[in-house]
């Protein structure tokens, strides 16, 4: 070996002590230690993950978990601390810079591509969302201001959005985004709606059918958002606005409105977050939800302009963690029934991915949001439900 190959070798081990030392410095501001003894500290257990992280964001240190190069007892925990410091905004990774251009340029949720999440996410298995979510499949947060159970909540969270939109027998209501059918089958046995729902997922729509046959007044419709015409007295869209994207809000609040009759109610339920600046989280966007965009209040209200009155927004985002826990808490008792199917890899992704989510939603970074927007606005105003 040479004096050259040497002093490489000791450069790269010098960057190597640096980086180690500038992120153990940040994350003492945190309380996270590497290799230390608490749950939420974190546990290196293979070189490279520190200058990943810093190279790559969270898709760098998403990667490092799945391959196993470093864990935490408790990922919820550790998440929240990071994100509740700060951290994650006082690092700029210049791999992702064109990440972010192409988030912010390009139609990424135009027609052709909004069918990828479907194919890629929900489609993943009817048996194993079942064994995640609670007993009617509602994939979304749930409401757990009386609750004690997930299955509680998840109820509570769509009789709150029935009692919000005011729904009376007979009336036709059209799902934006309507996943398995848990809002339309307890709209329709509650409150003797009639219910047609608009997916992109084959699974959900398979899913759909059986329902249907059990004699609910429920049709699932397998198209885009964009190609629905019909005009209905309400319209519900429950976690679909985060796969819609900047670029076709607008479109996507005309289409609401095109399909609103007048005097009718509209509930949008999306999560939510603080800076419009930060682009789509490039891990989420390449192993769970493709193409996703979380919105801003600002984009919200600008694309609803002229369009709608926003008549009540109910912020509880908090919720979302206790939903995200329980779903993880279901995920990792059931997982032994698809080891068949699912290998060590998959296991680290949606644990990642639920656990992650959870300290963001716990750390107030991201925010659940229900809007009831009229076209017209509500003559005598609008009595809030809660």
């Amino acid at each position: 070996m040479n004096l050259s190959t040497l002093d490489t070798q000791r450069t790269v081990f010098d960057e190597r002590l640096s980086s180690h030392r500038f992120v153990a410095d940040l994350l003492k501001q945190a309380d996270i230690a590497i290799n230390g003894h608490r749950p939420w500290d974190i546990q290196l257990k293979a070189p490279g993950v520190i200058d990943s992280a810093l190279s790559r964001g969270n898709l760098g240190l998403g990667e490092s978990y799945m391959n196993g190069d470093w864990d935490a007892k408790a990922l919820d925990q550790f998440f929240y601390r990071l994100m509740r410091a700060q951290l994650h905004q006082r690092i700029r990774p210049t791999q992702l810079v064109y990440h972010s251009l192409r988030s912010r340029l390009l139609n990424r949720q135009n027609a052709k591509r909004a069918w990828e999440v479907g194919e890629k996410h929900y489609d993943l298995g009817n048996e194993f969302y079942a064994a995640m979510l609670d007993k009617r499949m509602t994939y979304t947060c749930g409401y757990w201001k009386d609750a004690a159970s997930l299955d509680d909540a998840q109820e509570a969270k769509l009789d709150l959005i029935c009692r919000k939109l005011g729904l009376q027998p007979g009336m036709q209501v059209l799902d934006i985004g309507c996943g398995w059918g848990s809002f339309m089958a307890y709209a329709a046995e509650h409150y003797g709606v009639e219910c047609v729902g608009l997916t992109i997922s084959k699974e959900q729509a398979d899913f759909g059918k059986r329902l249907m046959k059990s004699g609910l007044p429920v049709e699932f419709r397998l198209q885009d958002y964009r190609d629905e015409i019909e005009q209905f007295d309400r319209i519900v869209s429950i976690g679909m606005f985060e796969h819609v994207g900047h670029k076709n809000y607008r479109e996507y609040m005309e289409v609401a409105s095109r399909c609103l009759k007048d005097g009718g109610l509209f509930l949008l339920h999306t999560i939510g977050k603080n800076l419009s600046i930060t682009p789509s989280d490039p891990w989420i966007d390449k192993y769970i939800f493709p193409n996703g965009e979380l919105p801003t209040l600002g984009q919200i209200i600008n694309a609803s302009e002229s369009l709608f009155v926003v008549e009540d927004m109910h912020n509880f985002g908090s919720d979302y963690d206790k939903t995200l826990m329980a779903w993880h808490a279901n995920f990792e008792a059931n997982w032994p029934a698809f080891l068949d199917r699912f290998d060590e890899t998959f296991f680290r992704m949606w644990r990642y991915y639920l656990l992650s989510c959870a300290g963001a939603f716990r750390a107030r970074e991201l925010q659940l949001w229900q809007f009831v927007l009229s076209k017209q606005g509500v003559v005598g105003g609008y009595e809030r439900i809660s």
